[in-house]
């Protein structure tokens, strides 16, 4: 049984007496500008949403506020946020036997009904250890009842729920606006019930995985044999949950203490993408895609000057030049806000849809620059990854922005793919330095260019799980290069991935069942904050492995055979395993697909989601509207000519 809860007038006490001995004492006392605060003793089912790193980052997440808004909106419900305290304010709340606690109502989190966790990259996972500790909880699942809070789990990290099987009562498999509601009726609905009766009806729930009913076999070299239902009723494979249609923008954000990562009001405008790149799990485990009308967007723009004062609107989406209404939302914004002091950022530009109009439109000279990803630089590396875009249009789009006046151009590239050679490599410098040559010659010395090169990191349901990561001495060898010709070149910066950080981030993204009690060992030897470069402890996490006799290469260095069953695979992201595999060997081939906005591939989407796709309009999708029987055979019959036999 879990111990007693303290009581919200002693833990402000204890607060006030702590606060001013930490770092940015603004990051836990709430009381924000649109935070929603409602009467604790007047409400009956309470939702702790918790982001495991600080609230400076935490508050730019988009997905928590969506939540977040979602339960606040039921009369009956409340929804309060909770972050990472950071190591200075941790050290004082365990001194001080102080709880983790929610910044609205200053409640510990045990007294919540359910504790939902967004976790949207796999290097928060000893951070999500950590706060389930401070929150007086066990951090096993199994060794809680349901005395304690529900823990439920969502966001991008979680398609590869298993290396964290054993801390999560129940994972909630894609988009969480609406089934977030459901978690908390029944949380509402089973009080009382025993912690199994309630994960039992949790599990029926589509787009619910509950790792406990599941049980993982593997065969003699390591790998997994199978991962499948342990008791009857749930299903096989749990299929991911989709909105049909975008629910309405969340304006009324939250306006934070301190500075935050990003200062600026996000509306998503379009959801999923349909380009195709085999590298990119986002791309994949979000479609099918889907658009806002423009009238909504510009609605939601309104609502937001009103209600936050934010300066800045981001448009968000994967790909952002990619909205089928951009040049309209992007002309409106301008017409309407040119003169009130808004700005906009596109975040996500693609080379070949970032048309010269289009940059007309966007922000002033005097914010930063423009950032691109191109992510490979030879004809070969971008067959592979499906990325098609030439020299000819980067240098073009380049001459766009410089001849707009704006300095600085940002290019992301991976490098670190199995079939990437030097040369392959060389491409990336020798087109960087052709894009600061017409830079020059459109604004002499002021122009920059800023390189970004990631590692390659094969992620679960891509094209590219099957692959190895490359070798160290490869990565080492790439790295050189690139700094050697690059950091030393007037005009151009280099930044590159660590790559201790990026053989983390592969074992943990492809790891299985094994892999928790490594991340409950590293936890107890004190790993957290392990996103953060200066925090991440990787001989600690070395030594986890080690102590449970597992080896990071197995994840890491290994190409998977087609067969292999992978640790994801009772999750289902509605995209086919052997639409995956038959991508993957295009990619061997070097042949490419154009994006399926032009050519539907029959990825799975549309017999996942037949039914609710049936129920949408034509436009709301960017997949093929699926057609009743009835409608069928009406259109089969238009299409018949009228015959008339004569005797």
């Amino acid at each position: 049984m879990r111990q007693t809860s303290m009581q919200p007038e002693v833990l402000e006490r204890k607060l006030e007496r702590i606060l001013l001995q930490v770092d940015k004492p603004g990051r836990y006392v709430g009381g924000e500008w649109n935070s929603v605060v409602k009467n604790w003793n007047e409400i009956d089912v309470k939702v702790a949403l918790a982001f495991p790193d600080v609230y400076d980052i935490g508050m730019s997440n988009l997905g928590i506020m969506l939540l977040y808004d979602q339960i606040n909106q039921q009369p009956d419900m409340l929804a309060e946020r909770v972050f990472s305290p950071w190591t200075d304010m941790e050290a004082q709340m365990r001194q001080h036997e102080i709880p983790l606690y929610s910044l609205e109502n200053k409640r510990a989190i045990l007294d919540f009904d359910v504790l939902g966790i967004s976790i949207p990259y796999e290097q928060l996972y000893t951070n999500v250890l950590n706060m389930i500790d401070m929150a007086g909880m066990p951090v096993r699942s199994i060794d809680r009842d349901s005395s304690y809070p529900l823990i439920v789990a969502g966001g991008h990290a979680c398609y590869n729920p298993e290396p964290m099987h054993a801390f999560i009562d129940a994972f909630i498999i894609g988009e969480g606006e609406e089934i977030i509601v459901e978690v908390a009726r029944l949380a509402q609905h089973m009080r009382g019930a025993s912690r199994d009766e309630q994960l039992q009806a949790l599990a029926k729930i589509q787009g619910i995985y509950v790792p406990r009913f599941y049980h993982a076999t593997y065969h003699e070299d390591g790998t997994v044999a199978a991962v499948e239902p342990n008791i009857d009723g749930i299903p096989k494979r749990v299929l991911k949950r989709v909105v049909p249609v975008l629910t309405k923008p969340f304006t009324k954000f939250i306006v934070p203490n301190i500075d935050t990562v990003h200062n600026r009001a996000p509306i998503e405008i379009m959801r999923g993408c349909t380009r195709g790149c085999r590298f990119c799990h986002a791309g994949m485990v979000t479609r099918p895609v889907r658009e806002r009308p423009v009238e909504e967007v510009m609605q939601a723009i309104a609502e937001v000057v009103e209600n936050t004062g934010f300066e800045e609107i981001s448009l968000l989406s994967l790909s952002s030049s990619d909205y089928v209404y951009v040049h309209e939302l992007t002309q409106t914004i301008q017409d309407k806000y040119k003169d009130a002091g808004l700005s906009m950022s596109l975040p996500s530009l693609r080379i070949e849809t970032a048309s010269s109009e289009l940059l007309d439109r966007i922000g002033d000279t005097r914010r930063s620059g423009f950032t691109f990803a191109p992510e490979a630089a030879t004809e070969r590396m971008r067959d592979i990854i499906n990325k098609t875009v030439s020299d000819e249009q980067v240098l073009q789009t380049a001459r766009d922005v410089y001849s707009r006046g704006w300095r600085t151009i940002k290019f992301y590239f991976m490098i670190g793919h199995p079939e990437e050679t030097l040369e392959d490599v060389q491409a990336i410098i020798d087109l960087c330095k052709r894009v600061l040559k017409e830079g020059r010659r459109i604004l002499g010395m002021k122009a920059n260019v800023n390189v970004g090169v990631s590692t390659f990191i094969p992620k679960p349901h891509t094209p590219f799980q099957w692959v190895s990561q490359d070798t160290t001495e490869q990565i080492l060898a790439k790295q050189k290069l690139l700094k050697d010709q690059i950091m030393h070149e007037r005009g151009m910066h280099l930044r590159w991935s660590d790559l201790s950080n990026s053989r983390f981030e592969g074992f943990l993204s492809r790891g299985d069942r094994r892999m928790a009690d490594v991340v409950e060992r590293a936890w107890q030897l004190g790993c957290k904050f392990d996103a953060w470069h200066d925090s991440h402890e990787h001989d600690k996490w070395l030594q986890a492995f080690e102590e449970n006799g597992l080896d990071p290469a197995f994840y890491n260095h290994r190409t998977r055979g087609l067969e292999e069953v992978f640790p994801w695979e009772h999750i289902d992201v509605a995209v086919h395993k052997k639409f995956l595999k038959e991508d993957y060997l295009m990619s061997l081939n070097r042949e490419t697909r154009v994006d399926c906005r032009d050519r539907c591939f029959a990825c799975g989407i549309l017999p996942k989601f037949t039914e609710i796709r049936k129920q949408t309009t034509e436009m709301a999708w960017e997949c093929p509207p699926v057609k009743t029987i009835a409608d069928r055979k009406k259109a089969a019959s238009d299409r018949t000519p009228n015959v008339t036999i004569i005797d």
